[in-house]
């Protein structure tokens, strides 16, 4: 039938009429079929298929498994798991660190306990060490004060002058004339630590006040605002100072008026002990209204001083107050050379009073003449100096009428003729100059003769006073015969023969001491009241209050850079200038002073003293030692330590430099924006014997990089400051240099060691003058009437360089606070010439040529 059916099938189904049934049957095997088929799939394959997993997991080859338990190797096997797997093993491996880490912290922890414990323990003890130190060192001090107390005495107040209360009234001495120190001042308000404050009324506060010349009050109060004694509590000052004159004449307040007005001062203490009462003048002409006031124990200066009136060693002879609200005019003012003028001698003057008339009219002083009335010797005076103007044997110019009205004066005495500029004028051409004090003795200095003094002095003529009677200005504390001739006037016809017979030499010195007095105490207001406290001062034996040190401001910078050593640099041959010092960098003694130097030297003719220096000519209250590295006061000249401070012989040559065996230099050098050649002259310094600092003076306003590394050369680098670009920086008195010996250097200078220290050596037997290596010659080109200044090396010199020189640290304080400032604008105007300012401040002051080495 299956035959049938396929033959069928493959003739169509057509045939002998059964072709319906055909296509029934094979319908009905095609769906049993397709059954059949479905059912195994459905039925026995999921059967085989699972038998036949099976047993393929219990075969031994563990690579044919396929859906049983497998390891994570193998689940890796797909990609996103794998990146699983990863994340936990990472996981895992850092929490095994991170536990091992724990750990290793808990076992440090508990070490540090452990020293948290012992340090605890070692506080303990050391609070208690420091409590036994401090009870030691309790006792060392306990011990020390005892021990000093031992070695010095004991230091009190002065014996006071009065009894303890103000109220009760000390008895004056019997006259007003034999008021002195010793029983009118009262030394108990001034010891010698005070400081000598100073107190200053103020004038405005009382009645007289309206009635004081307004120059002549407004320098006086601009004075005192910058002095530096002057104090406000009044409680503590030493001194009391009221200003009364020079006064207004139409508004002057009767003598009876003044009187009570001074008496009522709140610190007056009933007969105005400690007292100053100053009446300045800046006329030829001044009046003299304190005579006829009583002034109990206070103190007068002024300009016009009776025989009467004039206490020596109490009161003081001031200088008139010509330049009162404005300094003089330097330019002006001559030069010192020539020696000789055109005239030898000059005076202009017109005798209003003669003394006889003054002697009838003025009967109150014929009581206090002694003896008989002086002879009158201006007659005699008239007629030799004419008969010397008309033998031509010089030129002299004398003229004993004026031409025009003459200048108000004082009875007796030679008025003034012309104006003040004419009368300079005349002094210009005058080698000499005339002053004959007044007729009439009793008047033992006036106006009109301080004023003559004070015109001849600011001129460079040399004063001539006749009259030995006369209390010159100062008098008690200036050495007038090193500046002025006094000349009695019975010598009157020897005056002509006296002045020709002195030397040049001697006339150039004389000029030049003037020149100096007029300078320093006489020229402004400044230099008036300074003085004017100076000599109370002095009297007293009160040292000078310090001067003022330039404050160095450190710019920080970093150091540590290790210097080499250069063999030619660093070979000192066998220069020696005594043991080299291994010890740190010490400061050298510097300037000595003491309180005993107000109380010794006082007479001592300074310019044949032993001892290097002999700076200025010697005034007694000059501040001439520093104290403490500090040059004190605005004075004239100091002494060297050398002198009397060592040995001799041998010693002292061992010494080398006075007696100091011991010294150190410091090293400024002044620099702008060369970094590189800064470094390498710092590195040259490296060793070098007897250097205490190099000061390095940093003038451009641009800080140094901050990654420069200073060299380390063995001795400490200060970086300093400045506030302005200038060359004057370079003599600034920083408070950094603690030697007296200064090495001023470029920073590009080279010198080895050895040239260094052998100009060391020079300078310590040479402390007053520069000693350095560049020189320089210059002098007065006559031909071309204009200076010559040589740059070129040739055998004269006259200048050496502060480029490289050695000089004291004293002239750092002359040329920053005592030269005139004219001189240092010069050099910041033309960004030069500050050595040759300093050449010429030390040779102007020592009157020495540098030297070269």
């Amino acid at each position: 039938e299956l035959m049938t059916g396929y033959t069928m099938l493959r003739n169509g189904g057509v045939g002998n009429g059964g072709q319906p049934w055909v296509l029934r049957w094979s319908s009905r095997i095609r769906l049993t079929w397709l059954s059949f088929t479905l059912f195994i799939i459905l039925v026995f394959f999921p059967l085989i298929a699972h038998y036949y997993l099976t047993t393929i997991d219990d075969a031994d080859d563990a690579g044919k498994r396929i859906f049983g338990p497998r390891t994570g190797n193998e689940l890796c096997e797909v990609k996103h798991v794998q990146d699983l797997c990863r994340i936990r093993e990472s996981v895992s491996e850092e929490l095994l660190q991170l536990e091992a880490k724990r750990q290793e912290l808990n076992s440090e922890i508990a070490k540090l306990n452990l020293k948290i414990e012992a340090c605890k323990k070692s506080i303990e003890n050391a609070k208690q060490d420091l409590l036994q130190l401090k009870n030691v060192i309790s006792q060392t001090e306990h011990s020390y004060k005892e021990l000093m107390a031992q070695n010095q005495p004991k230091l009190s107040l002065p014996i006071r002058l009065l009894p303890d209360k103000d109220d009760v009234t000390f008895p004056l001495p019997k006259s007003n004339r034999n008021c002195r120190l010793h029983n009118c001042f009262d030394y108990s308000r001034c010891p010698l630590t005070s400081g000598f404050p100073v107190y200053v009324y103020n004038s405005d506060d009382y009645p007289f006040g309206s009635s004081l010349d307004p120059l002549i009050k407004q320098a006086f109060e601009a004075t005192v605002r910058t002095n530096v004694y002057v104090t406000e509590n009044a409680n503590i000052a030493c001194v009391y100072i009221i200003l009364v004159g020079e006064m207004q004449e139409p508004v002057m307040p009767k003598p009876t008026e003044l009187e009570q007005q001074l008496h009522s001062l709140p610190y007056w203490r009933t007969d105005g002990h400690n007292h100053l009462i100053i009446n300045l003048s800046r006329k030829s002409e001044t009046q003299n209204f304190i005579y006829n006031i009583s002034t109990g124990r206070a103190m007068i200066a002024q300009s016009t001083f009776y025989d009467a009136q004039y206490r020596p060693g109490f009161d003081i002879v001031v200088s008139p107050l010509v330049h009162a609200m404005s300094e003089p005019n330097f330019l002006e003012i001559p030069p010192q050379v020539p020696v000789k003028r055109k005239y030898l001698f000059s005076f202009q003057g017109e005798k209003i009073e003669s003394l006889r008339s003054s002697l009838q009219e003025v009967r109150s002083f014929e009581e206090e003449i002694e003896g008989n009335a002086p002879a009158d010797y201006d007659d005699r005076i008239i007629t030799t100096l004419k008969a010397v103007q008309d033998s031509k044997l010089d030129f002299v110019l004398v003229e004993f009428t004026c031409k025009n009205q003459p200048k108000a004066s004082l009875p007796t005495e030679w008025a003034l003729c012309g104006e003040r500029d004419d009368r300079l004028e005349l002094l210009k051409l005058s080698t000499f100059a005339l002053i004959i004090t007044p007729g009439d003795t009793r008047l033992v200095i006036s106006a009109g003769c301080t004023m003559r003094l004070f015109e001849a002095l600011e001129v460079g003529a040399i004063p001539v006073v006749l009259g030995e009677q006369v209390q010159l200005p100062y008098n008690d504390v200036i050495r007038w015969n090193e500046a002025a001739l006094i000349i009695p006037k019975p010598r009157i016809t020897e005056v002509h023969f006296l002045l020709r017979s002195i030397s040049d030499n001697d006339l150039l010195a004389m000029r030049r001491q003037g020149r100096f007095l007029w300078e320093t105490y006489f020229s402004t207001s400044d230099n008036v009241f300074s003085t004017v406290l100076a000599i109370i001062r002095t009297r007293i034996q009160i040292p000078a209050a310090p001067i003022r040190e330039e404050p160095a401001v450190e710019i920080p910078h970093r150091s540590g850079k290790a210097a080499g050593t250069d063999p030619n640099m660093a070979d000192n041959g066998d220069l020696d200038l005594g043991p080299v010092e291994t010890e740190p960098p010490y400061a050298s003694p510097k300037y000595l002073r003491n309180f005993t130097l107000t109380a010794m030297d006082i007479y001592r003719n300074w310019n044949s003293a032993p001892g290097p220096f002999h700076l200025f000519p010697y005034t007694p209250f000059d501040p001439v030692l520093p104290s403490e590295a500090k040059f004190l006061g605005s004075g004239t000249g100091f002494r060297p330590i050398g002198g009397g401070a060592g040995g001799s012989g041998k010693e002292f040559q061992a010494a080398l430099g006075g007696n100091v065996p011991r010294e150190q230099f410091t090293v400024v050098m002044l620099t702008y924006e060369r970094e590189e050649v800064l470094m390498n002259s710092l590195e040259r310094l490296n060793g070098l014997p007897y250097l205490n600092k190099v000061v390095v003076v940093w003038n451009s306003p641009k800080l140094p990089s901050e990654d420069l590394l200073w060299p380390d050369i063995g001795v400490p680098i200060m970086v300093v400051r400045t506030e302005k670009n200038s060359l004057n920086n370079r003599f600034l008195p920083w408070d950094e240099i603690e030697t007296e010996a200064i090495l001023s250097i470029d920073d590009d200078a080279h010198l080895r060691h050895d040239e260094i220290m052998f100009g060391f050596r020079v300078w310590r037997e040479a402390r007053d003058r520069i000693v350095g290596f560049p020189g320089r010659y210059h002098a007065w080109d006559i031909p071309h009437q204009s200076w010559l200044y040589n740059s070129n090396y040739s055998c004269e010199l006259s200048m050496v360089l502060t480029g490289a020189a050695f000089f004291h640290k004293y002239y750092a304080y002359l040329y920053s606070y005592v030269m005139p400032q004219a001189i240092r604008d010069m050099v910041d105007e033309y960004i030069n010439c500050e050595d040759i300012a300093m050449n010429f401040l030390v040779s102007h002051l020592t009157r020495k040529p540098p030297i070269k080495v």
